[in-house]
């Protein structure tokens, strides 16, 4: 008889809070009664969007960084990424005393290519629609002896960013469902396992934009399934195919996906800012458009929404979220 083991379980989640313990922020949960009146249900929002980088994405990227050894560190880390884990890699590194390099897409918005370079990495750029940055990035790293940090293919990135919905859960308590958005699936697989390892009866939903839904297609397969690299304004959702890895978590530990569109998204920016008082990054907000268009389906009593991150330049808000966006 043989076993599986998964590659990331609930204890690797309690060992990344305890690495992460005074070198994460504890991220509030944000509650509203205009929120929970218009959805029918009680919503607690994990912000994500306050955490170190402004994203979820320095909790997997330290608690891997964290990990290696002296010598690893010597030498230096590499990763790819459109923004957010670009951020958080050369943050992570900064702290560790290292250098980072990152690939990172031509078209990554401005500022999230700003905060990298402040936080000292240096960036190597690709077309995301005509290049690999997989390739890109293990070359690199080969020709560099560099140690590769990817996004979400990786046991401890996922074990760090499943620390979100721990923390979540340790706050509101047991919730009846958990909301996330899925681009490479490792805040999803991270915040499942610890969901469903902590409360085995809880619902968890993925959220995709409309064009970009390869997780979705793949779990109705029961296999990874490649699209073209979606147009979407959800940046860091932009994918065209889910992590081997995370796919290997999120079809077991996943109830459902459901889709959203660019416009929905840009409404529930809106809402966020003008109701909730916070910024949010399209990624970020594909969670809290399902439940504003009813797009998650009937919602239980609790529910937990992790808005995974708020990294948007003042001119690109307003472009998506002025009259006219």
């Amino acid at each position: 008889m043989t076993t599986t083991t998964p590659p990331v379980t609930l204890d690797d989640v309690r060992d990344a809070a305890a690495r992460l313990k005074g070198v994460a922020h504890r991220t509030p949960v944000l509650r509203s009664r205009t929120l929970d009146a218009l959805v029918g249900a009680e919503v607690h929002l994990k912000c994500e969007n306050f955490q170190r980088v402004g994203a979820f994405k320095f909790r997997g990227a330290y608690n891997a960084a964290s990990r290696l050894t002296s010598e690893q560190l010597s030498r230096g880390i590499a990763a790819y990424s459109s923004g957010n884990h670009a951020q958080a890699v050369a943050l992570a590194a900064r702290e560790l005393g290292t250098t980072a390099v990152i690939v990172m897409p031509e078209d990554t918005p401005p500022s999230k290519r700003a905060a990298t370079v402040g936080y000292g990495a240096e960036i190597v750029t690709y077309d995301r629609y005509t290049g690999d940055r997989v390739a890109i990035a293990e070359a690199l790293a080969a020709e560099r002896g560099l140690a590769l940090i990817p996004p979400y293919e990786h046991p401890h990135v996922m074990a760090g960013q499943g620390t979100a919905a721990l923390e979540l859960l340790e706050e509101a308590g047991e919730l009846d469902a958990l909301l996330a958005p899925v681009g490479g699936g490792g805040l999803m697989a991270g915040s499942a396992t610890a969901a469903k390892g902590l409360h085995p009866g809880i619902r968890t939903v993925g959220v995709e934009p409309e064009t970009g839904d390869d997780t979705k297609r793949s779990l109705e397969a029961g296999r990874r399934i490649s699209i073209p690299v979606p147009h979407t304004i959800a940046d860091g959702q932009a994918l065209h195919t889910p992590g081997e890895l995370t796919f290997s978590v999120n079809r077991r530990l996943l109830d459902d996906v459901v889709l959203v569109t660019d416009d929905e998204i840009r409404d529930a920016m809106r809402f966020a800012f003008e109701r909730l008082k916070i910024v949010v990054e399209p990624s970020g907000a594909t969670p809290l458009a399902a439940l504003l268009t009813g797009r998650a389906g009937t919602l239980p009593r609790r529910v937990g929404v992790i808005v995974s991150g708020g990294n948007i330049d003042t001119g690109r808000f307003a472009e998506l979220c002025g009259s006219g966006g």
